[in-house]
């Protein structure tokens, strides 16, 4: 990769936005408690950039997302060619798979190149790589805006997913899931032999005892931020469905609402463990009726099949089923 940096990388990123009036660190967190518009996204799968005609095999596992790697899955000599058939993959789709792109990383041209060419109405999100700080955030949701003005698309348009795969992106994740409003799906991705491992240093096991604090903390600082749907990764195990399943349900216990997955076979069960059951819907059904009974005759807390409910458990009813109605079944 070329040693050059991209128009407003280096120094530059330290700037102010342009219209802004306060320091980028001043930006208050994003209210979590607001319904966002991006899509809840339950599965991610990964798609290699020089695989395009593998998103059928996505939409038939029954992945919510496909991730379109432009990054570590294509070879140097490839670069161009895999920019211009996810470009084409991106303008072209009529389905319901959410598409996001991994770019390449912004310290080079190679990244810019990708945000340009991939930049479109059909496109999800762009997922960042290497992300130090917030300022490679600032820089990446500056240059998306110049891409969505070239495309006519309003500002935010395209969401901003940062990779956090350094020990200091991982220290830093509050401030950069708040460094610009377009960021989402923000959260912890854990794999065996993966960057944050050799980052951190722990020694990977099945049970994820090692990384439940860092998931945890990082989760607690994107939903601090405001940044809507979390997601986690990734079981590198294609075999071990069992396993799988256990780290999925340990995450969606922790409170991510997603999880990036490597291989058609874990989509199902990944959807599966990040969907609410039918009997879950029908107890906050019974629960919001239940409450607005007792609301209408002055009550403010009532029992409910035996617990005590109030109306933070009816909010949380509604959120569960306002977010059950947008998730693709």
């Amino acid at each position: 990769m070329s040693s050059e940096r991209p128009p407003g990388s280096g120094e530059a990123r330290s700037a102010r936005p342009p219209g802004s009036s306060e320091a980028p660190s001043a930006r208050p967190p994003r209210s979590s408690g607001v319904p966002s518009g991006r899509p809840p996204l339950r599965s991610l799968l990964f798609v290699p950039g020089t695989r395009t005609g593998w998103l059928a095999k996505a939409e038939a596992a029954g992945a919510d997302a496909a991730i379109l790697d432009l990054e570590d899955a294509v070879p140097p000599d490839g670069k161009a060619a895999a920019r211009a058939a996810v470009a084409e993959a991106v303008a072209n789709t009529t389905g319901d798979l959410a598409l996001l792109v991994r770019v390449n990383p912004l310290d080079g041209w190679a990244g810019a190149e990708d945000l340009r060419a991939v930049a479109h109405a059909h496109l999800t999100a762009v997922v960042l790589p290497k992300v130090h700080g917030p300022d490679d955030v600032r820089l990446a949701d500056r240059l998306l805006s110049w891409c969505e003005r070239e495309h006519g698309l309003p500002d935010g348009h395209i969401a901003l997913v940062p990779l956090l795969e350094s020990a200091t992106a991982l220290r830093e994740a509050y401030e950069i899931a708040r460094a610009a409003p377009r960021v989402a799906y923000v959260g912890a991705v854990t794999g065996k032999g993966g960057d944050v491992e050799r980052a951190v240093g722990y020694r990977w096991s099945p049970s994820g005892a090692e990384t439940l604090a860092l998931r945890a903390r990082v989760l607690l600082d994107a939903r601090a931020a405001g940044v809507p749907c979390p997601v986690a990764g990734l079981w590198t195990d294609i075999a071990d469905l069992d396993g799988l399943r256990a780290f999925a349900e340990q995450n969606r216990s922790l409170g991510y609402e997603g999880m990036i997955a490597i291989h058609p076979s874990h989509v199902p069960v990944i959807n599966e463990v990040f969907s609410p059951t039918p009997e879950e819907l029908a107890r906050y059904e019974r629960l919001l009726a239940a409450m607005e009974e007792a609301q209408a005759s002055g009550a403010g807390a009532i029992v409910f099949e035996g617990d005590m409910v109030d109306e933070a458990m009816a909010a949380r009813a509604r959120a569960a089923l306002h977010k059950a109605r947008r998730t693709p079944a």
